[in-house]
């Protein structure tokens, strides 16, 4: 059985930054691409930013430049650093990996942003 546990979401003022986290665990094989997505209020949840397992990275056009995704084979973890974080990235995020061929998400972690 596989886990994807989300954190380091809070609540920040604008222009401050946070650091979250995504770490796997169970009987891990194989860990594959993963991604991050956030739910707005009121809004869909929509892709931010994803990571190949060899470390390539993609980003949705509203947060290149201010979040940064990486990840630690050893720790089977991935992150999402956020800097310069304005109001309209409040929302639920969420991280989605590719593990041993299926796809998981994690719980979500809020991140409230105040002007």
């Amino acid at each position: 059985q596989v886990q994807l546990v989300e954190s380091g979401g809070g609540l920040v003022q604008a222009g401050g930054s946070l650091r979250l986290s995504c770490t796997a665990s169970g009987s891990i094989f194989r860990f594959s691409g993963a991604d991050w997505y956030r739910q707005c209020p009121g809004k869909q949840r929509e892709w931010v930013s994803g990571i190949t397992s060899g470390g390539r990275t993609t980003y949705t056009a509203s947060i290149k430049g201010r979040f940064t995704v990486s990840r630690d084979n050893a720790k089977n973890t991935v992150y999402l650093q956020m800097n310069n974080l304005k109001p309209e990235d409040t929302a639920v995020y969420y991280c989605r990996a590719n593990i041993n061929l299926q796809t998981y998400w994690g719980q979500g972690t809020q991140v409230t942003v105040s002007s």
